[in-house]
């Protein structure tokens, strides 16, 4: 973990005694979090920040390199003399298993017993402690995958929004880039599928609505996986999808689902003869490449990604690539999406909170975050507060060919459709 050099505590322990009396004699509260005496986690030399990360899951998934990614970042930031002279003290993160309850826990853990400023990374497909962190004002960063990074003033996607309330917007990568790989989405049909829970349901209804708006027949769109695990038989599920275009196959099968469900999807679909396009959120990953069982089912996929790919020639990717070495001990180490997911909601804490200033509080943290912008960066232009309601509208497909990624759609920004 990132701490600052230890001698430091009794200091910054005494220091946080005469601000707390100092906040007492000018008549603010240090214990409403947000006020202009608030100091939780800020010292005259630190930043406390911690993340919440799947790091296991029952299926065997993990997001456990969103931790390595974040570490990267704030390595990078501390190097270069930290946030307005403050470095910052991370944490790491706390797995929460894709469980709602160690969800909860863990958001309850970072804020009342280490007492972190910010949360960034949180990723995981559950977020039960949203509404508690927005309660408690915790500035909290993640992958906008979630309906909790649509709306509350707290919490922010790195990407922006992704899937809104009704009067947000949709991000058109995937329909629009699945469409330029077929030639056009006029004729063409498309099959959804996800996992049935809430995050399944809600993308099944996100990307049903952008499929359709790019032009596509949606000839299936069903949450019906169990999420609590795996199916060992995929035959129903491939008979359905491959009766759903009017008795015959569709043009296209898009799975909202995480790499072990892809796998036994995909390699069923192939095995039944499917020629058609097969697309990801999720297999962006070159680790998945050292089992030949594991290249094979995915072996032609079309993942989305919603940042730069890896193969980019983008001088701030052979950053992020020097980033993550240093925060590995120097050691090349095989990348994925998680690890530019923990650096990207690391990064957008990073740029706000230098934004707003020497005296670091809640209140002027969300002052700078109000009127932040930048361009160009790994993941487009951005801006808050639009990305609280508004996805970025960027992103890119890359393929996996004979062992090997390639950019099948290169990473550019869209306009965003009305969500209704």
């Amino acid at each position: 973990m990132l701490r600052p050099i230890r001698t430091l505590a009794a200091a910054a322990a005494a220091l946080a005694l005469v601000s707390a009396c100092n906040s007492a004699s000018d008549g603010s509260s240090p214990g409403k979090p947000g006020s202009a005496g608030d100091s939780r986690g800020v010292s005259a030399d630190s930043i406390k920040v911690g993340g919440i990360v799947s790091m296991t899951s029952a299926s065997g998934y993990s997001k456990k390199d969103t931790d390595l990614g974040a570490k990267a970042r704030y390595l990078r930031a501390n190097a270069e003399g930290g946030i307005n002279g403050r470095k910052i003290d991370y944490l790491g993160a706390e797995d929460d298993g894709q469980d709602p309850a160690k969800n909860m826990a863990a958001a309850r853990k970072l804020v009342q017993q280490d007492k972190v400023f910010a949360v960034a990374p949180m990723s995981s497909v559950t977020f039960s402690g949203a509404d508690f962190l927005e309660q408690e004002k915790v500035p909290t960063f993640g992958w906008g995958t979630l309906p909790s990074f649509c709306g509350p003033k707290y919490i922010y996607g790195f990407n922006g929004c992704l899937v809104p309330s009704p009067g947000g917007t949709l991000n058109q990568t995937w329909p629009e880039g699945i469409g330029r790989l077929l030639g056009g989405a006029q004729g063409k049909s498309v099959a959804v599928i996800a996992n049935d829970s809430d995050a399944g349901k809600f993308g099944i209804r996100t990307f049903q609505q952008g499929f359709a708006a790019a032009g596509f027949k949606v000839a299936y769109a069903k949450a019906s996986v169990p999420a609590t695990a795996v199916p060992s038989d995929w035959s129903a599920y491939v008979k359905d999808i491959l009766e759903s275009n009017d008795g015959k196959a569709p043009d296209a099968v898009v799975s909202v689902m995480q790499t072990p469900n892809n796998i036994g999807l995909f390699t069923a679909l192939k095995r039944s003869g499917y020629r058609g396009l097969l697309s990801d959120p999720t297999d962006y990953d070159p680790g998945l490449l050292a089992k030949d069982a594991t290249r094979q089912a995915l072996d032609g996929v079309h993942v989305l990604l919603q940042f730069q790919p890896f193969e980019s020639a983008d001088p701030k990717m052979d950053r992020f690539k020097a980033d993550i070495k240093a925060a590995a001990g120097g050691r090349e180490v095989p990348l994925n999406m998680h690890m530019l997911t923990g650096y990207m909601s690391a990064d957008l804490f990073v740029s706000i909170a230098r934004k707003a200033g020497k005296e670091l509080t809640v209140e002027s943290f969300q002052a700078a975050a109000q009127g932040f912008s930048d361009t160009g960066t790994l993941v487009g232009d951005r801006s808050e507060p639009k990305g609280q309601k508004d996805s970025f509208g960027c992103g890119a497909l890359v393929q996996l060919r004979g062992g090997a990624y390639e950019v099948s759609v290169p990473f550019s920004c869209r306009q965003p459709i009305p969500f209704k």
